[in-house]
């Protein structure tokens, strides 16, 4: 019996499995690394520290597992076809990418795009975020929730219901609202179509929300209980801040000077007026959102990658089958 087996049987029980990086790291096998440094760069996000050492001990590993449990869900599948006597055209694997604004949860979602397309079991591999699903800025106004965006209220929670339901319908194909982070609002007229995957990644800070009662008291259905797998992005709350600070810096020097960008007026602030205004958009917005809506949500995950203050991931918590 392995080290690492025998320490994990002493543990207290619980339903989960915690790994350490080192732990994690080994569970990668012989899995090739099918990722350039070129290609890394250019999946990064602006303030995203991952490199390949991180590819390899973190992503390499979830990629093997994730492919794993498609390849189990085949088996499934066709087991079930048979018990039924019919035929249904299997649908795509659903997974679901939670966790703070500047966490890093979109570049671990472009990553795994890439790395699970590169499994020849599910070539085909969509990337869906739901920014889409956000109310357009003049809905947003109407409702007097501007300074709530990003808040679970602020989207169109029907509709990105349907998508869900849609794709795990089997629809031919599904499309989604295109979100721009440089006008902050809903691009119109402009869709991102989902044709035939094997896998749909869904990314976003509510997507681990819970149903709602409705008025009458009953409970519906929620975005996550379409996901096959889940997986949310944690770390500190303070470090988080910390890089979301970094971040606003960073695009007050880029994305903020270009003449189309809703936060142009930011670009012309000292470094000092700068921070100051970060810290209050996160103390005001983003951090009260984390703190209700998007840390309760943790638990539901199916597996938790916590981060470190460099943004290495340093343990990893697994929902045991």
């Amino acid at each position: 019996m392995g080290v690492a087996m025998a320490e994990h049987e002493a543990q207290p029980l619980s339903p989960f499995v915690d790994l350490t990086r080192s732990e994690w790291a080994r569970l990668r096998d012989q899995t090739p690394l099918p990722l350039t440094a070129d290609e890394l760069e250019e999946l990064r996000g602006l303030g995203d520290e991952v490199d390949l050492d991180e590819v390899r001990d973190i992503y390499l590993p979830l990629s093997r597992l994730l492919n794993l449990h498609v390849r189990g869900v085949a088996r499934l599948y066709e087991a079930t076809k048979t018990f039924l006597g019919t035929y249904a055209e299997r649908t795509p694997y659903v997974i679901g990418i939670g966790g703070s604004v500047a966490v890093g949860k979109s570049t671990i979602a472009r990553l795994l795009r890439l790395l699970l397309a590169r499994w020849p079991d599910h070539p085909r591999v969509s990337l869906v975020t739901t920014d889409g699903f956000l109310l357009p800025n003049a809905e947003l106004e109407r409702r007097q929730l501007m300074q709530r965006k990003g808040f679970p209220e602020s989207y169109d929670r029907r509709a990105l219901l349907r998508f869900v339901a849609a794709v795990k319908s089997g629809a031919a194909e599904v499309s989604a609202p295109v979100y721009s982070h440089l006008t902050y609002d809903i691009v119109p007229d402009e869709k991102v179509v989902v044709r035939h995957p094997d896998i749909v990644l869904l990314e976003g800070l509510n997507v681990l929300q819970p149903a709602r009662p409705r008025e009458n008291g009953v409970s519906g259905l929620a975005v996550s209980d379409f996901f096959d797998f889940s997986i949310y992005v944690d770390a500190a709350a303070e470090d988080i801040r910390q890089w979301y600070v970094t971040r606003f810096l960073r695009l007050r020097e880029t994305a903020f000077r270009r003449p189309e960008s809703y936060f142009r007026r930011y670009a012309e602030l000292d470094h000092d007026a700068a921070v100051a205004q970060a810290e209050h958009l996160w103390d005001t917005i983003n951090g009260p959102n984390l703190n209700q809506n998007i840390l309760p949500t943790r638990g539901r995950a199916t597996l938790v990658l916590s981060k470190a203050s460099d943004h290495s991931v340093q343990r990893v918590r697994l929902r045991k089958i």
